[in-house]
């Protein structure tokens, strides 16, 4: 049994946040959920995913969020409880959706998890998902801790159903990735099934319906803005003059540097769990006790501008700071120093932020850039194309997944990255306003979250490109997650379809067509080659299995390569693939047996046929 479906109320178990978050939700009686996965939001849909594979819940790997979200929107709509998942791009390919959705509402309750990645961990950008809670008039509430993390999903779900409304639940990587005790509640019963019932003036949002249902969402949000005031995950804390205001982790930080300045008896602290609607009679009560007020929030100044219009209208003039060049940065994550030194500041406070350790006896670590793995079939696909390429002036717009680490030398095959599919559209046009040629990149699942599109446009625009989709059997990057291309039998999930990627991309229109196996390296580069030279829209597939999946499928060749005494230490395989089993002893080239996963890519361009297999 899986852990998460522990039927034991009271019981404490240490948990990751994401894990809280799906022991909330089957908690809540969660019975429908669905998710495109993106880090750092990965783990509750893995969790979700094993726990419908035991249980009647229904859980599904979408095709991208926007699917994700219009699948679970029906369920909700049909009487059913359903969360959908996301990271915070996510749910920019979402938010035609959520748009109109809070229009329409939801009959049984709906959550949307966003998990928000302040300094770019694992994303192309650090967006606030708190003004797509302004901007779609829907409520949103954000967990400090852990254990509020599985505490708050069914206070969502229960909100949800009072307002009719999706509730937005926010989360930043922290409270993802951090782990906590939690305790454990009971388990509420699922009800998988539901029904729909017709109501073509409340679901078909036509002009005419859309103004009606707009004058429904505003009253639905001053419903929430009454329910935010006296909500629980609403507090207050100390006594005293000086204000802080923070939400999600800042409020630990903040609750630390108030105890380590020891201003316990100077400081009041608002804590907002119900974030949007900003609760604004408790933020004016709060103020009026207060001769100066601290906003403490990571990312973009969302709560200090709404506290700024509340205090104006109310004619409180007492000074109110957050972002600034001496307080906070909107870039990045806090940290707990940052947070004391920038309370100090406001408060004027001695503050000399500790001395960092004295490492002068230590050695200088050695970088460490990301790379692709040891084995890796995009190292070798990336390595045919250069080669295919050569004398050529060429450019190589590359996509969201782990083929976006081949940026770096010595492969360097990413040019231009924006977001998921874009890598299409862009070849598009650089084909269209420029004489070079160019070579996109694109994962297996990233075609099929949103490359497929860009092809389209492609082919009835004739461009002029090649497109590489590299095809490694599973959504790799964010944890081996399905997609519609995976062969699910090799997991024992049956009753599933499978979408052939060289059937959609012929069945498009494309006229040049090739399968390559990466690691057949003369005949890669040929193929290559020929896409390359094609006048039009040129498909490459590469075919091979993510090294690390293949492992744990069990499917992996069992032979390691060693550099024999034939080497003359020309250094090609270091120079041209940098794979990260190479590594330099004593002048000379050497593999750790450890790393190697035994593709034999670098035995085939060693110009001494110096590499060899490793006998047992």
């Amino acid at each position: 049994m899986h852990r998460l479906l522990t039927d034991e109320p009271g019981r404490k178990m240490l948990l990751l946040g994401n894990d809280a978050i799906a022991r909330g939700a089957v908690e809540a009686g969660l019975a429908f959920a669905s998710t495109y996965p993106g880090t750092p939001s990965s783990e509750i849909s893995a969790n979700l995913f094993q726990i419908s594979q035991e249980t009647d819940l229904y859980f599904e790997y979408s095709t991208n969020e926007k699917v994700a979200l219009e699948v679970a929107a029906a369920a909700a709509n049909a009487n059913v409880r359903a969360m959908c998942m996301m990271k915070h791009v996510g749910l920019n390919v979402a938010s035609d959706v959520l748009m109109t959705l809070a229009y329409i509402g939801v009959k049984a309750g709906m959550v949307i998890v966003v998990a928000d990645d302040p300094f770019m961990f694992s994303s192309q950008n650090e967006q606030d998902t708190r003004y797509y809670a302004k901007l779609s008039g829907l409520p949103m509430v954000e967990p400090s801790s852990v254990e509020e993390a599985k505490e708050m999903v069914p206070y969502a779900f229960d909100l949800s159903e009072t307002l009719g409304e999706p509730v937005i639940f926010r989360t930043t990587t922290r409270v993802n990735h951090s782990n906590g005790v939690v305790t454990l509640g009971p388990l509420k019963p699922r009800v998988p099934n539901g029904d729909f019932t017709k109501d073509p003036l409340r679901y078909v949002c036509v002009p005419a319906v859309s103004r009606k249902l707009h004058v429904r969402l505003l009253d639905r949000w001053e419903q929430a803005r009454k329910i935010a005031d006296t909500s629980a995950i609403n507090t207050i804390e100390g006594d005293g003059s000086w204000g802080i205001v923070c939400n999600g982790v800042s409020y630990n930080y903040a609750v630390d540097a108030v105890a380590a300045l020891n201003i316990k008896n100077r400081t009041r602290i608002l804590r907002l769990g119900f974030s949007h609607p900003m609760p604004g009679n408790l933020v004016k009560g709060f103020l009026k006790d207060c001769e100066r007020v601290l906003v403490v929030e990571e990312g973009e100044p969302y709560m200090e501008e709404s506290i700024k219009a509340l205090a104006q209208e109310e004619g409180l003039t007492l000074p109110i700071r957050g972002k600034g060049q001496d307080l906070f940065s909107r870039l990045y994550e806090f940290d707990p120093v940052m947070v004391r030194k920038g309370i100090a500041a406001c408060f004027d406070l001695p503050f000399t932020a500790p001395a960092p350790p004295d490492l002068s006896d230590l050695p200088e670590i050695p970088q460490r850039p990301p790379t692709l793995c040891a084995g890796c079939s995009h190292r070798a696909t990336f390595y045919a194309v250069k080669k295919a390429a050569e004398g050529l002036d060429t450019i190589y717009p590359s996509d969201i997944g782990c083929y976006t680490l081949g940026f770096l030398p010595p492969l360097s095959m990413a040019d231009f990255v924006v977001c998921m599919g874009a890598s299409v559209g862009t070849a598009c046009g650089f084909s269209k306003v420029t004489k070079k040629k160019v070579v996109a990149f694109i994962g297996d699942s990233t075609f099929f979250h949103s490359g497929i599109p860009g092809l389209i446009n492609a082919v009835f625009n004739n461009h002029d490109f090649t497109l590489v989709i590299l095809d490694n059997g599973t959504t790799a990057m964010t944890g081996h997650q399905p997609n519609p291309g995976v062969d699910m039998e090799k997991l024992n999930l049956h009753g599933y379809g499978r979408i052939s990627i060289e059937s959609v991309v012929k069945s498009l229109g494309v006229q040049h067509v090739t399968v390559i196996k990466p690691f057949k390296v003369k005949k890669s580069i040929a193929a290559v080659r020929e896409a390359i030279e094609y006048k039009g829209v040129s498909v490459i597939i590469s075919q091979e299995m993510c090294s690390l999946y293949a492992k744990g499928l069990k499917e992996l060749k069992d032979r390691v390569f060693h550099v024999s005494d034939k080497c003359v230490n020309h250094r090609n395989c270091i120079d041209d693939l940098a794979c990260p089993a190479f590594y330099i002893k004593d002048d000379r080239v050497h593999i750790d047996p450890d790393l190697c996963w035994g593709c034999a890519v670098c035995a085939q361009i060693c110009p001494e046929n110096a590499i060899l297999p490793l006998k047992k």
